[in-house]
């Protein structure tokens, strides 16, 4: 225990040297994760420990197995309502992603986005919808249409710079627009097991890796 901590803490002195800090996170969970015990309270220490580290957008996606409309819409409800609650007190102006709506709370100088099964293939399915639908009503021309007429359409505008994936291999579809040049990171512990020295070697690993953007 006390090895650990002070690898925590030198891990820490590590990252405050170097000061490159990733101003948006990407957080990946499957919906089991939050179910587990205390997997409610893991994500108010992850959201606690990106605002001690001064990382002003924060993006959580919970995938959510594809089940009948009656079963999707109870276990988004609970989701909502247990991240809600775990993360009442947070200084954090909470951004609400679902396929049912969308749902802002107080803004904050730190923002919290959360999609609860909102995958990338949905979420451009729809960008696309909307920009047929204005095309057909005239109120845009097709060769209008570019990058930036999409990007304007999604329902995540900012482009992170790292995603955490726990406990798992592969990411699922989301953000495949905007993660194209983020860079990943794969955690060899599951959620309930995250501690702040997984996080510490996300951002010092973060740190390590020389950026291209496709270059």
């Amino acid at each position: 225990m006390f090895l650990s901590k002070m690898y925590e803490w030198m891990l820490a002195g590590r990252i405050m040297r170097t000061r490159l800090i990733p101003g948006h996170i990407v957080l990946v969970l499957a919906e089991s994760d939050m179910f587990t015990e205390g997997g409610g309270m893991k994500l108010r220490s992850f959201i606690s420990w990106c605002i001690e580290y001064g990382i002003r957008t924060i993006t959580l996606h919970i995938s959510v197995l594809d089940v009948p409309d009656d079963i999707r819409k109870k276990i988004y409800a609970e989701l909502e309502e247990r991240i809600m609650k775990e993360l009442a007190g947070l200084p954090v102006g909470i951004h609400i992603f679902t396929r049912y709506g969308r749902k802002k709370l107080p803004a904050s100088e730190y923002r919290l986005n959360i999609s609860i099964g909102c995958s990338g293939k949905y979420e451009l399915i729809s960008a696309f919808r909307d920009i047929l639908k204005k095309v057909e009503a005239h109120a845009l021309s097709p060769e209008d249409v570019n990058e930036s007429t999409i990007e304007s359409h999604l329902m995540f505008r900012s482009e992170p710079d790292l995603v955490i994936r726990a406990g798992g291999k592969r990411l699922t579809d989301f953000l495949i627009w905007q993660s194209v040049y983020s860079e990943l990171y794969f955690t060899d512990v599951n959620w309930p097991g995250f501690r702040k020295l997984d996080f510490l070697r996300a951002i010092r690993d973060f740190q390590k890796r020389k950026r291209r953007f496709g270059k």
